[in-house]
């Protein structure tokens, strides 16, 4: 599938749309709240997202959306629209800019659309089925690792495993190069663009991955499931993306 240039030029006006909320917010004294599942959000969170909708309810009002913070507003529709406004809100209230807007387009549950997005630094990473991933407008890859001893791993922290998973990044860890903690998103970002080589992560959901797709596979990534599933809207959030092939098969050997 070719997605199209007008629904390109939306997904950069969502994108846009969210940086000057997310600006005006940053490192200022805003408050905190606690969601059901202990998870922070502020109001940056729900400004962005509202932005974001308020758009895609005025160009694409056929279109189905799913947010974090405000939830499914499904029209029946193939297409479905996923956004987080600030995939990891926990540095953003610390000002730390590790953290990123995060919107996908999806046609029958597949994310064939993503972006990531980071106001504060100014890059936008964007996916697009059958196009090369771009950094600001400039095509970027992935880079070559032949296996887990050379490869340089990220998740966002250890507490997304549970006992029935950390065990499985337990080796993961032991296995490779070197493995760090705390990019969230952007961690993502640098595999599409060449700097780490495998990301692995658990309790995931769609509007956590699903921008991550297009991204990393436009780059000559892959991304999966544990089990070396497609990402789609049912999956399960244990997610394993890689820059390389064979890293990706090695860490698929150490999970499942």
């Amino acid at each position: 599938m070719i997605v199209s240039e007008d629904m390109i030029r939306l997904a950069h006006s969502l994108a846009d749309a969210a940086r000057p909320v997310i600006r005006h917010y940053f490192r200022t004294p805003i408050a905190i709240d606690d969601k059901a599942d202990a998870s922070p959000v502020t109001i940056a969170d729900r400004e962005v997202e509202a932005a974001m909708r308020a758009l895609l309810a005025r160009h694409v009002p056929e279109h189905g959306v799913l947010g974090e913070e405000h939830g499914r507003s499904d029209k029946d529709s193939d297409w479905v629209w996923v956004l987080d406004p600030i995939d990891g809100t926990r540095a953003f209230i610390t000002g730390k800019p590790s953290f990123g807007t995060l919107i996908a387009l999806t046609f029958r549950g597949r994310p064939v659309l993503g972006i990531i997005d980071q106001a504060i630094t100014d890059e936008r990473w964007l996916g697009a089925a059958g196009r090369p991933t771009t950094l600001n407008g400039a095509v970027v890859r992935a880079r070559a690792c032949p296996d887990l001893a050379h490869a340089y791993a990220y998740s966002t922290g250890p507490e997304l495993f549970d006992p029935a998973t950390r065990p499985a990044w337990d080796r993961i860890v032991a296995a490779v190069k070197h493995a760090r903690y705390g990019a969230d998103c952007y961690a993502y970002a640098l595999v599409a663009t060449g700097f780490v080589d495998l990301v692995v992560e658990a309790g995931l959901k769609p509007y956590d991955y699903s921008a991550l797709v297009p991204v990393i596979e436009g780059a000559g990534g892959i991304v999966t499931d544990w089990n070396g599933r497609a990402l789609d809207l049912n999956s399960s959030g244990r997610v394993v993306a890689a820059g390389d092939r064979r890293t990706h098969a090695a860490a698929l050997g150490l999970l499942s």
